[in-house]
């Protein structure tokens, strides 16, 4: 008597969590983590220890995103970022899948070079200018990095940068 009532009152908080829970909408975005550091804070107390993530999202389609987050652990700071990406999206206009014209950015010590490449040639950039370009639906580029910067946070906010500046003509 006593397991019967169990699974009755189981069945029915079952049911009630079934009836409140919303199924999410699948998103035609598609993310990609570009950059995961460990980051401390020297306080007073001792050492913080926090997670930055560096989240693209795009559609392939000529939309992209980029954002940077923190959190306490990993799945905090990704969550965090690609929430932060989708409010972040811009247009980039994509003309017979590459770029409209020749674009140069800097951020920080980070500098990017995008060149139009012609058709079937393929996306010649390397990394984070790659995974960006591709997330946004170009098909045909070349790049290059002509600073000596590393940093792949600084590569993609020059990058993003550098596609802000494209114009159709």
């Amino acid at each position: 008597m006593f397991s019967k009532l169990n699974i009755l009152l189981a069945t029915i908080s079952n049911m009630k969590r079934e009836r409140f829970s919303k199924p999410k909408p699948k998103s035609e975005f598609e993310s990609q983590m570009l950059d995961l550091a460990r980051v401390t804070k020297v306080t007073g107390g001792g050492k913080r220890l926090r997670f930055r993530a560096v989240v693209a999202v795009g559609n392939k389609k000529g939309k992209i995103g980029l954002a940077v987050a923190k959190g306490k652990d990993v799945q905090q700071a990704v969550e965090k970022a690609t929430r932060l990406a989708h409010r972040n999206i811009m247009v980039v206009p994509v003309v017979e899948n590459t770029i409209p014209h020749e674009v140069e950015a800097k951020f920080g010590p980070a500098k990017v070079l995008l060149k139009p490449q012609g058709k079937g040639l393929g996306l010649v950039a390397g990394g984070v200018v790659r995974v960006i370009c591709h997330l946004a639906g170009i098909k045909d580029i070349s790049s290059k990095l002509i600073s000596r910067s590393r940093n792949k946070l600084n590569i993609a906010q020059a990058t993003i940068a550098a596609l802000k500046q494209l114009k159709i003509k």
